[in-house]
């Protein structure tokens, strides 16, 4: 790309830009969030509190737990399934399973139906 052309690009961005930043200032809700924004920084000079503060004041965790699940669950990856606990009503027989693909779950599905076996469902565990 020559010299020229890419000027005559970027000078045609600058324009789409400036025509963006015009329109925004005219826009009514970005006003009143600037309104809010300078009110909201004012009040904390007067009173001496920082942004962390306010985050504090509303957020009683400290603003950290939806950061802190975020960073839990991507270091962690998948979340570890409930233990399903379910007994047969007719031979006794007990199946312990975290997921749906049990051997045994599945035979007394395909026999009895999987509401009648859901029905079976005992207990949950985390």
């Amino acid at each position: 790309m020559s010299l020229l052309s890419e000027f005559m690009q970027k000078e045609q961005q600058l324009k789409q830009l400036q025509a963006e930043m015009e329109r925004l200032q005219n826009d009514e809700r970005l006003k009143a969030e600037l309104e809010f924004k300078d009110k909201l920084e004012a009040l904390m000079r007067e009173f001496n509190k920082s942004s962390a503060d306010v985050i504090g004041l509303l957020e009683p965790q400290g603003g950290k737990s939806a950061q802190a699940k975020s960073a839990a669950s991507s270091s962690t990856g998948r979340r570890k399934r409930k233990l399903k606990i379910y007994k047969n009503p007719k031979t006794g027989e007990v199946v312990e399973t975290r997921g749906g693909n049990h051997k045994t779950l599945k035979a007394w599905k395909d026999e009895h139906g999987s509401d009648t076996v859901e029905g079976w469902l005992v207990r949950v565990e985390s």
